[in-house]
C-alpha cells in the first residue's frame, strides 16, 4: 500500500514519471481482475451429478471440481425454468423485473448486462451456445451484441448433436460435432485470441444440453447400457427426434441418451479445462458452472427434492453450483449459503472493482461466501412465477418482426421449428399482478404462496434445513412466520413490479 510520506515523495517527481507510475499501478490493477468463464447446462437438477452422489451418472469433471474449488451445496435458479434464469444471470435483478416471465420471453433493450459492464472495464466478452433472451441475429436489439459481447456463436434456444448456429448475428450455419464439444471449440478460438491480445476475458457458455430431446454419441451411450430394468417399464412424455412433436419412450432409453448428453457435457468442460492448464492460465481463471433449473419430468427419477422443472419446489430451482478458482479460493470448501444465479452478477463486479448498475439489484456479492467468512445470507431469496394471463390491449415492448428466430431446433412450437420471442409493456400495476406461486427463502424457512389471479391464494411453511424434501408443512403452528414473511414477501414483489412498468429506465 502507497503510504502518505511515499506519495509526499512522488509528488517530487517529474510528471512525466508520475505518468508513467500511474500506468503501471493500472497494468498492475488490470492483471489482479481474473478471466471469468460462466458454464451453464440446460435443464441440469441437484442430483445430477456424481458428486452430488447420483447412482449411474459419470461427471468425473465437474465431481474434479467440486472437491477443488468452491462447492455451493445450496445454489438455486432465479426462476424453475431457462429463459428467466439467463436473464437474472446477465442482470442481477430478478427477471420479472422486466418481463422475461416465461422460456421465449425476450429481455429488454434498457437492461444493463454484466457483459456490458465488464467490457467497458477492457475484458472480451463472448457468449457461446443457448441465448433465449431473444433472437440471435444481428438486427435483433436483444442479441448477444446487443446485451454486450464482443463475439458469439449462438441459438435462440437448445440444440442438440451438430447444431445450427449463428455466428455474431449473420445466417445459422451448421457446425457437424457433438453440440458440448462444438461450443466449447469455438470458446477457445475466443479465449487464445483474447489472451494474444493481452486482454482479460469474459466468456459466458450456454451448453444445450441436457435439454430434450436427448441424442448420444455410442461411446457416451454405451456408458449407460445397464440401467435397471424396472426403468424399462415406464413410459415418459417428450419430443420425438424424427417428427419434432410430442411422443412416448421407455424411461430406460430416455435415460441413457440424457445421461450421455450430461457426460459428453462433462467432458467438453474437461477439454476447457485442460486448455486453461497448459496454457498456465487456470490459477487467474473463475471457472462458475450451474443449472438454470430443476430436472424435468421425463428424467427426475433420483431427486431427493420435492418437485421438478416447473415448480417453485426444491427440485424445480435447486441446482448444481461449483466455483474453481485457484487463486481465490485456494482450498477446496462446501458452503451452505443460500446462493442464488441473480448474485452472479454482484460478485462478479465485486471482484473485477467494477461499478454496479445503478438501479435495484436482487443478488449480492458472495466475495465473503468465496473467502469462507459469511455464513449466512444477508437478506431472503425472492421467487415467483409470474401469472402470463394477460389482456388483448398489452401492447409489444419490440417489434414482432424483430423477435422473429432464426435458428431451427429439433422440437416444434406452433408448428415451426423456430423460436419467437415476446416482451410486453405493463405501464400500471393492479391487485391481480401480485397473483401466481411466489416464494420467500431466508436461511431457516421457506415460504410458498400459491393463487393465480380471481383465486384465493394459500400459503405453505417449511424449514429447508430440517426437512429439505419439504414434506412437513409448518404454516399453522408457525403463523407469525408466515405472517412475517408473507409481508417482508409483498413489499419485494411491489419492487419488481414497479421495475415491470419501465420505471427503472426513467
Amino acid at each position: 500500500m502507497m503510504t502518505p510520506v511515499k506519495l509526499l515523495q512522488m509528488c517530487r517527481l517529474p510528471f512525466v514519471w508520475l505518468f508513467v507510475f500511474a500506468l503501471c499501478l493500472s497494468g498492475a490493477a488490470a492483471s489482479e481482475r481474473p478471466n471469468i468463464i460462466l458454464l451453464m447446462g440446460d435443464d441440469h437438477g441437484w442430483d445430477e451429478t456424481g458428486y452430488n452422489g447420483h447412482p449411474h451418472l459419470k461427471t468425473p469433471v465437474l465431481d474434479e471440481m467440486a472437491s477443488a474449488g468452491l462447492r455451493l451445496d445450496r445454489f438455486y435458479a432465479a426462476h424453475p425454468t431457462c429463459s428467466p434464469t439467463r436473464g437474472s444471470v446477465m442482470t442481477g435483478r430478478h427477471p420479472n423485473r422486466y418481463g422475461t416471465f416465461t422460456p421465449n420471453c425476450s429481455i429488454r433493450p434498457e437492461e444493463i448486462t454484466i457483459a456490458q459492464l465488464l467490457g467497458r472495464a477492457g475484458y472480451a466478452c463472448g457468449h457461446f451456445g443457448k441465448w433465449h433472451l431473444g433472437p440471435v441475429k444481428a438486427s435483433s436489439p436483444t442479441s448477444p451484441g446487443a446485451m454486450g459481447f464482443d463475439q458469439w456463436l449462438s441459438h435462440d434456444n437448445f440444440f442438440e448433436l451438430h447444431p445450427v448456429l449463428s455466428r455474431n448475428g449473420a445466417r445459422p450455419q451448421q457446425i457437424r460435432g457433438e453440440s458440448s464439444e462444438v461450443v466449447i471449440d469455438a470458446t477457445l478460438q475466443f479465449l487464445a485470441q483474447s489472451v494474444s491480445r493481452q486482454q482479460p476475458f469474459f466468456a459466458v457458455v450456454w451448453f444445450g444440453s441436457p435439454h430434450e430431446p436427448y441424442s448420444g454419441l455410442p461411446e457416451d451411450l454405451a456408458l449407460y447400457d445397464d440401467l435397471p430394468k424396472e426403468y424399462a417399464e415406464q413410459q415418459v412424455k417428450l419430443t420425438s427426434n424424427e417428427t419434432g412433436r410430442p411422443t412416448r419412450r421407455a424411461l430406460r432409453d430416455v435415460l441413457r441418451e440424457r445421461y450421455a448428453e450430461i457426460t459428453a457435457m462433462d467432458r467438453a468442460i474437461g477439454k476447457l479445462r485442460d486448455w486453461l492448464r497448459e496454457k498456465e492460465l487456470q490459477q487467474d481463471t473463475l471457472l462458475w458452472y450451474c443449472g438454470d433449473n430443476g430436472t424435468p419430468v421425463d428424467g427426475i427419477v433420483t431427486s431427493p427434492f420435492r418437485g421438478r422443472k416447473g415448480t417453485q419446489y426444491e427440485g424445480g430451482i435447486r441446482v448444481p453450483g461449483i466455483i474453481e478458482w485457484p487463486a481465490g479460493i485456494a482450498s477446496p470448501r462446501v458452503s451452505d449459503v443460500n446462493a442464488v444465479t441473480s448474485d452472479i452478477l454482484p460478485t462478479l463486479c465485486g471482484l473485477t472493482g467494477t461499478e454496479m448498475p445503478r438501479r435495484t439489484v436482487d443478488g449480492v456479492d458472495l466475495q465473503g461466501v468465496l473467502k469462507g467468512s459469511v455464513t449466512q445470507r444477508p437478506h431472503p431469496i425472492g421467487f415467483w412465477s409470474f401469472d402470463t394471463a394477460v389482456g388483448e390491449a398489452q401492447q409489444p415492448y419490440i417489434a414482432p418482426e424483430l423477435q422473429q428466430g432464426t435458428t431451427p431446433l429439433v422440437k416444434m412450437m406452433a408448428g415451426i421449428h423456430t423460436r419467437n420471442f415476446r416482451n410486453f409493456r405493463h405501464p400500471k400495476i393492479v391487485a391481480e399482478d401480485y397473483a401466481g406461486t411466489r416464494v420467500w427463502l431466508d436461511n431457516r424457512f421457506k415460504l410458498v404462496v400459491k393463487g393465480q389471479r380471481g383465486q384465493r391464494s394459500s400459503a405453505e411453511l417449511f424449514d429447508v434445513r430440517s426437512d429439505p424434501a419439504e414434506q412437513r408443512d409448518l404454516a399453522e403452528e408457525q403463523a407469525d412466520v408466515v405472517a412475517s414473511m408473507r409481508a417482508e414477501l409483498r413489499r419485494w414483489q411491489q419492487s419488481v413490479l414497479e421495475s415491470l412498468t419501465g420505471a427503472d429506465y426513467e
